[in-house]
């Protein structure tokens, strides 16, 4: 008797730990879904910036509050999944293109877990 409650406690130890590991899992994946809307957004936001201006934004700043126009590409600047700021690098890596990067999970852009 004193072995089934010990097996009892055992298992319920061990389907505590794997609800937890999913709910993480679930979590993490939960944001770097968001990371990739806000990504998506400040990439549509850059590009109709450059058709209507003619370059790159030189700041954030400039997709919330434009120069010599009176269109807001952005309201508010999106936030990754951890809440951290997305950093713009315009042009990119191609001349055509902007590259909105996130610094993932460990939140440094030095770490190989960079969300683009």
């Amino acid at each position: 008797m004193r072995n089934t409650r010990w097996q009892a406690l055992l298992a319920l130890v061990l389907l505590v730990a794997v609800l937890i590991g999913f709910a993480r899992y679930a979590e993490r994946r939960v944001r770097m879904r968001d990371t990739r809307v806000a990504i998506a957004q400040v990439k549509q936001a850059i590009d109709r910036f450059r058709a209507d201006v003619g370059r790159c934004p030189s700041t954030n700043t400039e997709l919330l509050h434009p120069p010599l126009s009176q269109k807001h590409y952005l309201d508010a600047m999106p936030t990754d999944g951890w809440g951290r700021p997305l950093h713009i690098r315009c042009p990119g890596q191609f001349e055509d293109e902007a590259d909105v990067i996130s610094a993932g999970p460990s939140g440094s852009l030095l770490k190989d877990d960079n969300i683009q």
